[in-house]
């Protein structure tokens, strides 16, 4: 039951990127961490301190650190690059697509400060297109973890796939939910609760809301399975047809636009092997605003009242 899962306390899951990099460079002395004048942002002050030949600061100079993220793999290094989600995408896709991505070099892009929950710095800074511009590269895995303790056990997760990895994490302080002693697989959801009503299939700092409007589903007599997609790509095909077998309807919800994210990618499943009514909760083809992170996701359509409504109409579409 989703009113079980506990709270352990509240982080932002760039630390989450901070503390695992960290953990790392103590045991890989082949990862190297590469930052475009984020390093404070990015929380890599600790591996910098311990491991200060092995940090690049490349400046405002997104671009030119892809490329040198990618000839640092030509000499067997695991490169790390750090920057906000929009100046990791955005900016560089073409140093992407072309130097990492087309000879799939095994660069790890590691993006903090992702979706509307930047907040104050406004739709220049935010981005909500992200995930489907690197999911569309061929070879790029894209993974977004859920809370601080995830995202740590996915970048230490994620230096020992062979590959292009594109990680998604954010600013906010939110709330820790899942297992600090946990083995992030690349690939595989997280079930939070099984249900029979509705799949309602969530990533990054959305499982929480998901598991907010879960509880209050519940609470209504509705059954609920909850499903935390951290992997966008490859994603789980076969929790999600198996999910949905039974409920026959979904709930998707993202920090991110409904068109190109892990919404889509839920959908080309269902459409595949199972068509069923789904509902979008995402940012409906809009850019963001500057505001505070909580008012912006209710704003926008992305607050636990919205999961609920959405989960109660899919249901009457069955």
């Amino acid at each position: 039951m989703l009113k079980d899962i506990q709270v352990t306390g509240q982080k932002d899951t760039r630390s989450g990127f901070g503390d695992g990099i960290y953990e790392l460079g103590k045991k890989n002395p082949n990862v190297v961490a590469l930052t475009a004048d984020l390093a404070g942002s990015m929380k890599l002050n600790a591996f910098i301190k311990d491991f200060p030949e092995r940090f690049i600061q490349c400046g405002i100079a997104e671009a030119n650190m892809m490329g040198i993220a990618a000839g640092l793999t030509i000499g067997g290094k695991i490169p790390f690059t750090t920057t906000f989600a929009n100046f990791s995408t955005g900016r560089v896709y073409d140093q992407i697509r072309q130097s990492i991505a087309y000879s799939g070099k095994n660069v790890k892009i590691c993006a903090s400060h992702a979706g509307l929950t930047l907040g104050e710095d406004g739709a220049t800074h935010q981005i909500l297109e992200d995930i489907g511009m690197m999911k569309m590269l061929p070879g790029m895995t894209v993974i977004v973890p859920c809370d601080y303790n995830q995202t740590k056990a996915a970048t230490i997760a994620i230096a020992d796939h062979i590959g292009p990895v594109y990680l998604r994490f954010g600013r906010p302080v939110w709330p820790i939910f899942t297992t600090a002693d946990q083995k992030f697989q690349i690939g595989k959801a997280q079930h939070f609760s099984e249900g029979k009503d509705v799949s309602i299939f969530a990533c990054g700092h959305m499982v929480w809301k998901a598991i907010e409007a879960g509880r209050e589903l519940e609470e209504k007599g509705i059954s609920v399975e909850l499903i935390n997609i951290h992997t966008i790509k490859p994603i789980d095909e076969e929790a999600i047809i198996s999910s949905i077998r039974k409920t026959k309807c979904a709930v998707t919800v993202e920090e991110h636009n409904i068109f190109g994210g892990m919404g889509d990618a839920v959908a080309q499943v269902a459409a595949r092997h199972f068509p069923i009514p789904i509902e979008y909760v995402g940012t409906q083809d809009t850019f963001g605003e500057s505001g505070k992170p909580l008012e912006l996701l209710k704003k926008y359509g992305l607050d636990s009242p919205d999961i609920v409504a959405a989960a109660e109409k899919v249901i009457k579409r069955k």
